[in-house]
């Protein structure tokens, strides 16, 4: 593992913008003026209530949003680069002080980090 791709970013995929190669907007004009001409003829006839379009607006709204939300993980990443960067500074601050001492204490706490790291990812998967 380099150490240094753990303080950069991870690469995301690329977003591109589809345009259908047969669109006619003819006929999508007409097709949106028959639906609301139906809705209307609906509203007349009192089959359907002239409220429900915008609370149905309103309630996907809220359910979109909570999709497009970040997931937790991106904390959890810059919390792991500042731990890994204290931990770092701490072992280079003890090894100034007390000598190749403190290196080999300081050394010895990775593969305790590294086997508590792997039996995290067991109960994952």
């Amino acid at each position: 593992m380099k150490i240094i791709s753990l303080f950069t970013k991870a690469p995301t995929h690329q977003r591109f913008t589809y345009r259908p190669r047969y669109y006619d907007p003819a006929k999508d004009e007409m097709l949106e003026r028959e639906n609301r001409i139906r809705k209307e003829i609906e509203r007349e006839r009192g089959l359907s209530q002239p409220d429900s379009d915008y609370r149905s607006r309103i309630a996907g709204s809220f359910h979109a949003a909570r999709k497009r939300s970040k997931p937790s993980a991106q904390t959890s990443e810059v919390v792991m680069r500042l731990g890994v960067l204290l931990f770092m500074t701490l072992l280079l601050i003890a090894f100034f002080q007390w000598g190749k001492s403190a290196l080999y204490v300081g050394l010895a706490l990775v593969p305790i980090y590294l086997y508590w790291k792997i039996k995290g990812w067991k109960r994952q998967n």
